[in-house]
């Protein structure tokens, strides 16, 4: 009888040990082995960016992540990112780092991303006079004038062949200039022109009794126009 006794206890200690085991595993499992390490605040997407899309605050959120599981280069502050755009695919809750955004100035290095669908990047040459004496910026909009030599008639005649065009860039230059750029002297205007318009601006420019001249819009009321939509 005692013996019985002593085996019943023996399997219960090793029932209650094993429980305990089990659960000291689990607990292990589920404690991070960094455990004792600082928590950091790191900017990560908040959903899925695609690339080239403009960061806006609401892409964002704040993770909380131990020390040790994070990149020294991880950004802290969202405004960091806001205003930026996203140089690759980001997903949710992706930490971000400073290789994966460019200001809108590295974006502008290629006109190809700055052309709207449906619409066509072209290239006219300009002098001095006929780019208002070179005041044309990127960013600005202009209306094309066709000037045409009538030999018959002996006179030169003048005409609006497009209007409110965007200018696209100037020379080589895609920005607007800050007060710190050099002044270079251009030679031609690319314009954001639909395929027909395209056609239309380019044979103007190639008929070798006709010049174009650009006009410039006021900018002050375009932002007016555009802050009021």
């Amino acid at each position: 009888m005692r013996s019985k006794l002593i085996l019943i206890a023996a399997l219960l200690m090793g029932v209650a040990t094993t429980v305990l085991f089990f659960n000291y595993m689990k607990k292990t499992k589920e404690t991070p082995a960094f455990r004792n390490d600082k928590v950091v605040s790191v900017v990560a997407a908040k959903q899925e960016i695609p690339a080239n899309t403009r960061i806006s605050a609401g892409m964002l959120e704040i993770k909380q992540i131990p020390e040790s599981g994070v990149l020294s280069q991880a950004l802290k502050n969202p405004q960091d990112a806001e205003g930026k755009i996203a140089a690759s695919n980001l997903t949710a809750g992706e930490v971000l780092l400073p290789n994966h955004l460019k200001t809108q100035e590295e974006e502008a290095l290629f006109v190809s991303k700055k052309v709207r669908e449906g619409y066509r990047a072209v290239s006219i040459g300009v002098n001095i006079v006929q780019s208002v004496s070179n005041l044309i910026e990127p960013g600005d909009y202009v209306d094309l004038v066709v000037n045409k030599n009538d030999k018959a008639a002996q006179k030169l005649n003048s005409e609006v062949l497009l209007e409110n065009v965007h200018v696209l860039a100037i020379g080589r230059r895609m920005v607007e200039a800050k007060p710190e750029t050099p002044y270079t002297e251009y030679s031609q205007v690319t314009l954001e022109l639909s395929p027909e318009d395209g056609i239309r601006a380019i044979n103007a420019d190639e008929d070798a009794d006709s010049t174009i001249s650009l006009m410039l819009h006021s900018r002050i009321l375009k932002e007016q126009t555009q802050a009021k939509k």
